[in-house]
């Protein structure tokens, strides 16, 4: 057989791996004027459910895709609360699933991956700046000083060769990820093994139930029920110690499991049934020299707090901004290196958030299912039965003020007029860097050679606030935002999070200073 290779143009950034994770980052890229070839191993899109769920910062993120979560037909939101209840179907917990987050999107929402997939498909496909080559597998990699290369075989005839460089690489390529391994990349294990069946379901009729998304943590069989995006439910039950893996798989053991919750081969269509292992694990560097890793390949986690995705494509809003700044000569590359310490130890913290909601739910013995329940009944009553809303989560060390109130954390988001448009803020002005003067006057806030910075990171200095600001708000949100920190300004990044806060304009220039320094440059 003849072996056949040629050399493909080159691209700024060459990306393995065309899912979600890999597919964001390729658009957001081009929204820079960046060249990007995405190189995925298998030749069609994998048709079959996995990510159902997704939080608000998410919403936000496809929102500056033109994707209206609220509005669009492939993603709903029940605006119901999220129960867990125990074997009697008592509440043991009840977390805020109805409410708006404060970045100005619902709590939680469903969906189906291969939709979402196929959506970002369609938009790269549309962009002349991103090449997707598919049935293309990479098998070796090299880098040196300028530049990285792929060495790639035709998956299915594998005599037939390709070669592309590339200035960067991003591995987006999943949990057996091959630039993770090809970098001699080792990875922390937290040892967290349990099995869980997932069933994914089309019913044939509109399937209600009431709770819509809830967890029942019954020590018999620990099981998760939740929507699996419109038209579709998902049910998760965990695997006993002496069940079969492949048996338990099986359609017949399915349709035996669902019957109890009146799913027959006569109402409803099994769309998938697999068991998933699920692991807590996460990459020990993420970044070496011009590769990087993100999503999957860089972190893994129990599905418990649904943030596994979620995760994964903040790496790549992450990754878009400080690469897009590299490229254009704003930022120096060492500022990756902020991308690994930021997005590892956010990571690091839903990891052990998801490892410890699956403590309490994977319980399967009576005594200490009885001990938990008593315990998190009394903590229910305790506080009136109130729900419980998620916290904001700070990014690890990195380009931010530590010492600056919510700094590291997701900005608020707002309704706001701005140039005749009303909207949410992200929709009516845009995302970059950001100073926002709350109800305050925004000139001559930084100096005139930090002036000079925040040009060159194209920065935008805006007052916001009723009357003759710049930003006309609509609502409470940044007033209220600006007493819980105590502060008159806020630094915001491309990635909406919070550099700093700061009560006078003299606090802005401090620390505008310090993030300049975290940024590496001069």
């Amino acid at each position: 057989m003849q072996n056949t290779a040629k050399t493909l143009p080159n691209a700024d950034i060459a990306i393995i791996g065309a899912g979600p994770v890999g597919l964001l980052l390729a658009i957001l890229l081009s929204k820079h004027g960046i060249s990007v070839t995405v190189v995925e191993r298998w030749p069609d899109i994998y048709d079959r459910p996995r990510a159902v769920t997704m939080d608000a910062e998410v919403a936000r993120i496809l929102a500056t895709l033109g994707i209206n979560v609220d509005d669009d037909p492939a993603f709903e939101n029940h605006k119901e609360l999220y129960y867990w209840k125990n074997a009697d179907l008592l509440d043991l917990q009840i977390v805020d699933w109805e409410s708006l987050a404060p970045s100005g999107w619902h709590v939680t929402y469903w969906f189906n991956q291969p939709e979402l997939e196929a959506r970002l498909i369609e938009m790269a496909n549309d962009i002349p700046l991103i090449t997707i080559l598919r049935g293309w597998t990479v098998n070796d990699v090299t880098q040196d000083p300028d530049a990285v290369q792929l060495h790639m075989s035709d998956t299915a005839k594998s005599a037939e060769h390709q070669t592309l460089s590339a200035r960067f690489l991003v591995g987006a390529d999943g949990a057996n990820s091959f630039v993770r391994e090809h970098l001699g990349i080792g990875e922390v294990d937290k040892g967290y093994f349990f099995d869980w069946l997932i069933l994914d379901m089309i019913p044939n009729e509109p399937y209600t139930t009431s709770p819509a998304q809830w967890q029942l943590c019954d020590p018999k069989r620990p099981t998760t029920i939740v929507p699996g995006g419109p038209g579709r439910r998902r049910w998760e039950f965990m695997l006993l110690p002496d069940e079969d893996r492949e048996e338990i798989a099986k359609p017949e053991a399915a349709w035996r499991l669902l019957e109890p919750w009146g799913l027959t081969q006569q109402n409803a269509q099994l769309e998938r049934s697999a068991v998933y292992k699920f692991q807590a694990k996460w990459a020990e560097t993420w970044v070496q020299d011009r590769c990087m890793i993100a999503g999957d390949a860089a972190h893994l986690m129990p599905p418990f707090a649904g943030e596994g995705m979620c995760a994964g494509l903040r790496d790549a809003v992450a990754l878009s901004w400080r690469l897009a700044g590299i490229l254009d000569g704003s930022l120096p590359q060492d500022v990756l290196q902020s991308y690994e310490s930021e997005r590892m130890e956010h990571a690091k913290h839903y990891i052990q958030f998801s490892q410890d909601l699956g403590e309490i739910i994977c319980i399967t013995d009576p005594d200490k299912a009885a001990e938990r329940d008593a315990r998190m009944i009394a903590d229910l009553r305790a506080r009136d039965h109130l729900p419980i809303t998620g916290d904001l989560v700070k990014l690890g060390a990195g380009a931010w003020c530590e010492e600056s109130a919510g700094a590291g954390e997701l900005s608020p988001q707002g309704f706001v007029r701005f140039n005749k448009i009303e909207d949410r803020f992200d929709q009516a002005v845009g995302q970059g860097w950001l100073i926002l003067a709350i109800n305050q006057s925004a000139a001559e806030i930084l100096t005139p050679t930090q002036s000079e910075i925040f040009v060159q990171l194209n920065g935008c200095v805006l007052s916001v606030g009723d009357g003759d600001c710049d930003v006309q708000t609509l609502d409470d949100s940044y007033t209220n935002w600006m007493q819980n920190v105590d502060g008159n300004f806020a630094i915001i990044r491309p990635d909406f999070y919070v550099a700093a806060t700061a009560k006078t304009p003299e606090g802005v220039r401090a620390c505008f200073d310090q993030i300049i320094t975290k940024l590496a440059l001069t």
